[in-house]
């Protein structure tokens, strides 16, 4: 089967440089990555701040350039294309996303209109999303957190693309707002058979969420396989790490979490337990 996405030895990196504008060095932001993502399937990418989730995604979007590597859409590389109408994004805010100045119909209408596709779809579109029509001659500040990232899922949804990249498209939302996107989420990709990569440092909603799951670390995806095998037996020292720092409510959900040894009382970084992994096997 094709994959839906697939991203090849993908390598980004950026220039580093001082106060006064000075190169000073580089880092490498996405550091030979790799993965497929089957079509219909919801792939995570979790990973802290920094480790190369949203300039993968930017890639993905076109908005950055890799230095090396391929990204294709159903087997075909979309390096270099203007329209990529197959791929869209659902953004971390959905406040700063949605234009202030454009009523929701409007906002939704300039995609449509980009890509010749019939003005009618507005009313559509916000059924699919379950916000009453109306809504289309409201502005975003008379909307809630919940309501403007429905605009932007219907806004994502405009042009019919078959893969949509989510980057922490709950994040700043509350607990129980996520729940109700992510549902939205859920039944849209079984509706319309979409496909997700899914931007997230929530492990706890990922897991519930993502089928699959690669972990990047640093620019690099250290473990990679179905979530609960990740979940349930990490391999690698950053993903028990990452697996540790999950808050727990219950008995049960803190005996599922990874044993980490403490350094002076307090969780060690991932370089700290690969360290001790290292004198470990040098003292074996």
């Amino acid at each position: 089967m094709t994959a839906a996405l697939e991203i090849v030895s993908l390598i980004k990196t950026f220039a580093v440089k001082s106060a006064f504008g000075r190169q000073t060095g580089t880092v490498r932001a996405v550091d030979d990555v790799s993965f497929k993502v089957a079509p219909g399937e919801v792939y995570g990418l979790a990973g802290e701040s920094g480790s190369g989730k949203s300039t993968i995604a930017r890639m993905v979007m076109g908005l950055t350039a890799p230095d090396a590597g391929d990204i294709r859409i159903d087997g075909r590389s979309i390096l270099g294309q203007a329209d990529r109408a197959q791929v869209q994004m659902v953004w971390q805010n959905p406040g700063a996303s949605l234009n202030p100045r454009r009523t929701v119909g409007q906002s939704i209408r300039v995609p449509l209109v980009a890509h010749g596709k019939p003005l009618g779809r507005v009313a559509e579109l916000l059924d699919m999303v379950q916000l009453p029509r109306g809504f289309a001659d409201r502005y975003p500040h008379e909307l809630s957190g919940g309501q403007k990232q429905r605009v932007a899922i219907a806004r994502a949804l405009a042009v019919e693309p078959r893969l949509l990249v989510l980057d922490e498209p709950t994040s700043a939302l509350d607990v129980s707002v996520q729940a109700k996107v992510i549902a939205l989420l859920e039944e849209l990709g079984a509706t319309l058979g979409l496909t997700y990569l899914f931007i997230s440092h929530d492990l706890s909603l990922m897991r519930n969420f993502a089928q699959r799951v690669g972990i990047l670390y640093r620019g690099r995806v250290v473990e990679t396989g179905p979530t609960a095998q990740v979940f349930e037996t990490p391999q690698h020292d950053y993903t028990r790490l990452l697996l540790a720092s999950v808050p727990v409510i219950s008995a049960e959900e803190e005996a599922m979490r990874p044993k980490i040894p403490l350094i002076n009382g307090e969780l060690p970084t991932a370089e700290d337990l690969m360290a001790l992994r290292d004198k470990e096997r040098n003292q074996a």
